[in-house]
């Protein structure tokens, strides 16, 4: 073709948008079904997400095709909003928009729609139970601090189109032929072949940067199984409705990277921007995409796991053991077993010695009541993350808190009896009338408890004391904070846990904080040791 002929054709067929080589290309492509697009501020991630449900419209689906995008923050999603007027129109000229207070809408020619959408807590959920999207977007994925949110989404991930039934092109002689070619099992002809469309298909679209309150289970989920681009596949075996049979299911997600370098369109003064941020974290996060960061959360700029985390080891006699708890059912429940020092030395399994000083507390085992779910080697391991507790009876807790308790004596890492400790103050209410408190259920399998300080004050007062705790770790001087190497919940859940947007004195209550509530409840408990240091009102 000619040079006159190119530029006629780019005149007559200008092309409206296309994504940037790179990362934003492999993303509005990408096949998998949960996609992850993270990296620096600047690649283009939100461009790409609404690129991926627009370069599936007009193919045939028509209102099969809805597509949702999700925000926990209104000002975000109207800054995806605007994105989209800047592109769709460009592409779609006679797609309508539709805005009100109840609806934020794109509807297309022919018959496709997405629409934008706020959801902050799991109880939002139920706006959209039952509701089909095969495409579901998420913008900044870390916002949410647990995976609840979009775990829940999931439900809706799915569409009544089959290709058989609904692809507009097929005539009754197509029909008949796909009929005749599966009954004898023989490849359908090419030409009806380019008439049936293919399944359509069912994805889950993220955006977002490191640092975030869901830093820690959005690296989890897509950051650290697997490198950039490459995807992990889960097989499962499952009943298809449509073909009647168990079939062995596959299902793949991958974690994209984009860099500010891959746009050409950014301004240098941008990037110049990036470089000034004064926060080191949020510079790496954003300049970089870098993950290895801690996020500005309540404990993570004290939390170091060498001063901190401890190996197992037997507790002298002379300690007194004990324990917190923080009730849960449809969220996890939480036991924390705590040795209190004396001041006495202890020998680790290594044979080295060390003296926490006296009042120092250390968290010597756990039961963490979450869901479970399988490694990539297939292990049952707890689902970290969703928030989704076990629903267990009362009774069924206490009598797996005494088997922990024998299983600590039998094995020898303690020699004495645990004492009743602080808990949530809820389980002594009483809910029914005649019906018996959860308390006192759980004191008809030998578990008794008291109430934890829960005055007015002691949120806050409490996350400072914790604070104290870990800074006196850290320094070697006063009573501290100290977790054994076995306690796994409270090792992926409390040291990222982030701090509450409207109230930074506070913990972000939506996130999975239920060990850091029983742990608070401890330290609460001994207020004496943890306060010298600080100048606090603690409310009695």
């Amino acid at each position: 073709m000619s040079i006159d002929a190119v530029t006629k054709e780019a005149q007559e067929n200008p092309i409206a948008w296309q994504p940037l080589p790179g990362s934003q290309t492999l993303a509005v492509g990408c096949p998998c079904d949960e996609i992850l697009y993270h990296g620096t501020r600047g690649p283009g991630k939100t461009e790409a997400q609404i690129a991926y449900f627009l370069a599936r419209c007009g193919r045939g689906y028509g209102h099969h095709w809805k597509g949702v995008i999700f925000d926990r923050g209104y000002k975000n999603l109207k800054d995806v909003i605007a994105k989209g007027l800047a592109m769709i129109p460009k592409i779609f000229p006679d797609a309508k928009f539709l805005s009100s207070k109840s609806d934020l809408q794109w509807s297309f020619p022919d018959g496709e729609t997405l629409i934008f959408r706020h959801i902050k807590k799991a109880s939002d959920y139920r706006d959209y139970h039952g509701q089909e999207f095969p495409f579901i977007g998420f913008n900044e994925l870390t916002s949410y601090p647990t995976s609840e949110v979009y775990d829940l989404m999931k439900s809706c991930n799915r569409s009544g189109f089959v290709p058989i039934d609904h692809s507009p092109g097929l005539t009754p002689e197509d029909l008949r032929i796909i009929e005749e070619c599966e009954l004898l099992a023989e490849p359908i002809p090419p030409k009806t072949r380019a008439r049936l469309l293919p399944p359509i298909p069912l994805v889950f679209f993220s955006t977002t940067n490191p640092h975030g309150p869901g830093h820690s289970w959005v690296n989890k989920k897509f950051i650290i199984p697997s490198p950039p681009g490459v995807p992990i596949k889960t097989t499962t075996r499952v009943f298809n409705p449509r073909t009647k049979k168990e079939e062995d299911v596959t299902t793949t997600q991958v974690a994209i990277f984009g860099s500010y370098k891959e746009n050409r369109f950014l301004d240098a003064k941008y990037v110049a921007f990036l470089n000034g941020i004064q926060d080191p974290s949020k510079r790496r996060a954003w300049l970089g995409g870098d993950w290895n960061i801690t996020s500005g959360g309540a404990l993570d700029d004290l939390w170091n796991p060498a001063s901190h985390v401890l190996p197992r080891f037997k507790i002298p006699a002379g300690w007194r053991v004990t324990r917190s708890f923080d009730w849960g059912s449809s969220h996890p429940f939480s036991v924390g077993f705590w040795a209190i020092a004396n001041g006495e030395e202890v020998v680790l399994p290594d044979g080295k010695t060390i003296c926490p000083p006296r009042g120092s507390n250390i968290r010597i085992a756990e039961i963490y009541g979450c869901e479970t779910t399988k490694s990539p080697d297939g292990r049952l391991v707890p689902a970290f993350g969703t928030n989704k507790g076990l629903r267990l009876a009362a009774r069924e807790v206490a009598r797996r808190i005494k088997e922990k308790e024998e299983m600590l004596r039998w094995d020898e890492w303690i020699c004495c009896e645990v004492e009743p400790g602080p808990a949530d103050g809820q389980i002594f209410n009483v809910n029914e009338k005649e019906s018996d408190s959860i308390a006192k259920l759980m004191a008809l399998e030998g578990v008794e408890w008291f109430a934890a300080d829960k005055s007015a004050g002691t949120r806050k007062n409490g996350l400072e004391m914790m604070r104290v705790a870990l800074e006196n770790a850290n320094q070697g001087e006063g009573a501290g904070l100290y977790i054994m190497s076995n306690c796994q919940a409270f090792l992926e859940t409390v040291p990222t846990l982030p701090r509450d947007e409207d109230d930074p004195d506070d913990v972000d209550t939506d996130a999975e904080d239920h060990v850091y509530d029983e742990a608070r409840y401890m330290i609460l408990e001994d207020k004496p040791s943890f306060v010298s240091r600080i100048d606090i009102d603690l409310v009695n």
